[in-house]
This record gives structure tokens, C-alpha cells and sequence, in this order.
């Protein structure tokens, strides 16, 4: 397999250099040119046509978010992963929903970084082999890190993979503990689907409970995971 084309988009020129080694580091990955923010970016996009393209949100001029709006407006074929500080909800949102393959914070680490890319490698290498995939086949190519790290590969009747990795990541995103009805709200489903995934993290030694107890009322099970 040829390598994977890759363009890196970040305003920090230290940072960037950085970057650019960390990524050179692993196998199968060849960076073939950087960008200072967005509009560089665009344009080398739209030339090189890269397979990838890592960049930074925070950018003078444009942005990553107006860029990756860019990308999907023009329907470019080209995956997306992020290394940003950004951590605030309503920016991780609008990230997530513009379709990159993977949010990594800063500062991070080489191995998180390596990780992600050689999942990105299975990723590709995989989609280019087959034309059809099983559920369990698709749930181990977008989730294979995440899914792995927790040893919940296999589930129980009705409970969902892709389901179950955004409930991880919502709780941990959180500074504390989390009810289920916040979990249900952040996560987008019915409070008690949302139970039935805790109990199951629970019994799996994945999350464990603090019991909050309010002035009136029935106490509340508030729910952070296992570090």
C-alpha cells in the first residue's frame, strides 16, 4: 500500500515541527506540505489532494472549524483528525458533527498520536479491501482504540458499540460525576437507554457510582469512570 498523503495545518511553528516528527515517526505516513492556518491549508488541499489532513482549531485568519466546513462543502474525499486545546463542549460539538476521524487534545502525547494514526492505517487499508463490512467488522474499524482500551468488544443483545464509545467520551469529558438524565441530554437518548448502558458499565467495572444526597428527594447515582 502506498503511503498515506498527509498535510499538517498549524499556526505554532515550534509546534508544527513537532508534529511533523511525530507523525513521520510511524510507519506508512508522509507528510507532503504544511500550512500556517486555514486558507493555506485550503489551497494546498486543493492541489495536493492528500488522503489526511491534521490540523490545529485556534488559527489566524481561518480557523479549523471554518475549514473543515470548507472541506465538507466542497465534498473533498479527505478524513480529518484535530490536535487543538479546545475543550470546551459546544466546540468539541461542532467538531465531532463536521465528521473528523479522531480529536486529539493538546498537549499529548507521541504514543496517543501513534495510536490513532495506525488505526487510521487498519482504517484505510480495510475500506479499500472490501466492499460490504459487517456491523461488528464497521464497529471495530471507527472504534478499535477506544473499544480495545475497554475491553467491551463484546456486547450484550441491544446495546450499540458507536452508542457505547460516545457514552464513555461524554462522561469522560466531564470535571465531575454525571447523572443518568445528564448522560441521556449530552449524549442524545432517552434516559433509561442511557441507564441501561450505566448498569452495564457498572457492572463491568468500567464506571463507578457516587451517591448524591439532596435536601429532599430520593438520592441521585452520579457516575464517573474507572481511571
Amino acid at each position: 500500500m502506498l503511503p498515506i498523503s498527509v498535510i499538517l495545518i498549524e499556526d505554532d511553528p515550534m509546534i508544527r515541527q513537532v508534529n511533523q516528527q511525530f507523525i513521520e515517526k510511524v510507519k506508512g505516513f508522509q507528510i507532503i506540505g504544511t500550512a500556517g492556518n486555514g486558507i493555506e491549508g485550503m489551497k494546498l488541499i486543493k492541489k495536493l489532494k492528500p488522503n489526511l489532513v491534521i490540523m490545529d482549531i485556534f488559527m489566524p485568519e481561518q480557523n479549523g472549524i471554518q475549514t473543515l466546513q470548507q472541506l465538507r462543502e466542497s465534498k473533498l474525499n479527505v478524513d480529518v483528525i484535530t490536535i487543538t486545546a479546545a475543550t470546551e463542549m459546544k466546540t468539541i460539538r461542532q467538531i465531532l458533527q463536521l465528521g473528523v476521524y479522531d480529536y486529539i487534545m493538546k498537549p499529548f502525547t507521541f504514543e496517543r498520536i501513534k495510536q490513532t494514526l495506525e488505526n487510521y492505517r487498519n482504517f484505510k487499508e480495510k475500506m479499500g479491501r472490501k466492499k460490504e463490512l459487517t456491523q461488528t467488522e464497521l464497529d471495530e474499524l471507527i472504534h478499535p482504540h477506544r473499544l480495545n482500551l475497554q475491553g467491551l468488544n463484546e456486547l450484550p443483545k441491544g446495546l450499540n458499540a458507536s452508542t457505547l464509545d460516545k457514552i464513555i467520551a461524554f462522561i469522560r469529558m466531564q470535571d465531575n460525576s454525571v447523572s443518568a438524565e445528564e448522560v441521556a441530554n449530552g449524549v442524545g437518548l432517552a434516559r433509561v437507554t442511557a441507564r441501561r448502558y450505566l448498569d452495564y458499565l457498572e457492572k463491568q467495572q468500567k464506571v463507578v457510582i457516587d451517591i448524591q444526597y439532596g435536601s429532599v428527594g430520593r438520592p441521585v447515582n452520579q457516575y464517573r469512570i474507572i481511571r
